[in-house]
């Protein structure tokens, strides 16, 4: 291949909760291209890391533009969308001539008057670098998929594992096809099958398990050059939410299409025992009462930062204390004002503390506490994704009472990793018990030393209640609201 070829990468990634009420504007995001974005240390180093590697391999030179992370809030606020949107594409003015661009994007990012932000950002890209040079973009699989998303794109490759650990994978998979549409191999042609679905997919479980392997058997084979099954994004309301399943066939439409309707209709016939198991709180801590032998992890799935949750609810701290069980550890409550308090106090200062309870009306009642700060750190990281990048908490704090550990940190953001208690003096597999807020993406850190993992029925943002979700905008038959028809 000619050393000449010339890639373009810039990332928007943010996931917005029409049903939240934590903002999401430009400083969200702290947005940086270039040098500045290969040398940044946050959520999206470790892919552009591996992106650079990768175009290097192939003999590939690559410009970077802008790169921009938000944790998942309400919809973004449209003059700062539009802003954020209008640097990137003027970035990518700037780097024509190309050979092909590659976009890291989220597919569920929604402003205020726009319910379609990738689409819009690919229609923008495609006007600007013309119909041949090939578009492609990696998305996270709690995403819209949008006719224009489709249209615009050569090719969208959605994360396949839920936890997302594979994202890099993706990647590479990627420059393989835009290296075959170089050299005449690939012709991709897209298919979409609707499975009439607004669900829950964790895929560390039978049976998606054995699904999503499936898929990445047959990814490549028969003339098929990608496949993705787009989980979709329950808590965004617009007219494309729900699962799909998106397959590119190489030049053959019909046999793309084919699959997708066959592993749409295999996703439906699943629909029921491929959703999470939960349990309720009040049984969830008798079996931690029960137990002596931890640590087990209770997910706090309504509260996740990860999905515009507000992170700060206090209804299974609240249980906990009430029913007197110890040897319980928390994270990560977000609360800047309480962090900061307990460094000014210092390691082994008290202080009267209100802790949860304070963001939203999904937060629950405030717990007001005596505790000991036990440790302090400051700019602190946890490991994310499997260890494959690294999540910033901000500055954080160790706060003790009555025989429960909690850490607050000052960045809002879900608990990834057993390094979210290990980094400021926490053994979390000393515990009895672990409440993490997050849904899923605490499996790849948690699962290897935990006893049991339970997913918790919690109120909060993140309602499981599928059915009952307030939509005004989004108004197609599904399951399990309505008796669908396939």
């Amino acid at each position: 291949m000619s050393s000449q070829r010339k890639l373009f990468f810039a990332a928007m990634v943010t996931e917005s909760n029409s049903f939240s009420n934590i903002p999401t504007s430009r400083e969200s995001f702290a947005p940086v291209s270039g040098a500045a974005a290969l040398a940044s240390d946050g959520m999206l180093s470790g892919y552009l890391s591996h992106f650079m590697t990768g175009a290097s391999a192939i003999g590939a030179n690559v410009s970077i533009g802008t790169c921009a992370f938000a944790q998942p809030g309400a919809p973004v606020i449209q003059a700062d969308y539009e802003a954020l949107r209008d640097r990137l594409l003027e970035d990518l003015k700037s780097a024509m001539p190309l050979d092909a661009v590659i976009l890291l994007l989220h597919g569920a990012m929604v402003s205020e008057r726009c319910l379609d932000c990738e689409g819009d950002i690919l229609a923008r890209a495609r006007e600007i670098i013309g119909p041949k040079i090939p578009l492609l973009a990696i998305l996270d699989p709690h995403a819209h998929l949008t006719s224009s998303m489709v249209r615009s794109a050569d090719l969208l490759a959605f994360m396949k594992e839920y936890p997302h650990t594979d994202g890099p994978d993706r990647l590479d998979h990627l420059l393989r096809v835009t290296q075959a549409m170089w050299e005449g191999r690939a012709k991709p042609v897209p298919a979409v099958a609707d499975c009439n679905i607004v669900g829950l997919w964790p895929t560390q479980m039978p049976p998606i398990r054995g699904f999503v392997d499936r898929l990445n058997a047959l990814e490549q084979r028969d003339g098929i050059l990608s496949i993705s099954f787009v989980h979709g994004f329950p808590w965004g309301d617009t007219p494309d939410t729900g699962s799909r399943v998106l397959v590119y066939g190489n030049g053959d439409e019909a046999a793309a299409q084919k699959l997708a309707t066959e592993l749409a209709n295999e996703v439906w016939r699943m629909r029921e025992v491929s959703q999470p198991q939960m349990t309720s709180i009040d049984d969830a801590i008798s079996i931690v009462r029960d137990t002596h032998e931890g640590p087990i992890v209770l997910a706090d799935i309504a509260d996740n930062a990860g999905g515009g949750a507000p992170a700060d609810s206090s209804f299974i701290l609240r249980a906990v204390l009430e029913r007197g069980i110890q040897g319980v550890a928390f994270a990560l409550m977000y609360d800047p004002v309480l962090v900061e308090n307990c460094h000014q106090v210092g390691i082994g200062g008290s202080l009267q503390a209100r802790v949860g309870g304070k963001l939203s009306r999904y937060s629950g009642e405030p717990v007001d506490l005596c505790v000991t700060v036990k440790g302090l750190a400051r700019d602190a990281y946890q490991l994310a994704f499997g260890g494959r990048t690294r999540d910033p908490m901000g500055n954080t704090a160790w706060i003790h009472a009555r025989g429960v550990d909690i850490v607050v940190s000052s960045i809002r953001t879900q608990c990834f990793d057993p390094t979210a208690f290990s980094h400021i003096g926490i053994d979390p597999t000393s515990r009895r018990a672990l409440v993490v807020k997050s849904i899923n993406h605490f499996q790849a850190g948690f699962a290897p030393i935990a006893k049991r993992i339970l997913t918790v029925a919690t109120p909060g943002a993140l309602s499981m209640d599928f059915a009952h979700l307030p939509y005004r905008v989004f108004n197609k038959p599904y399951w399990p609201r309505d008796n669908v028809v396939r």
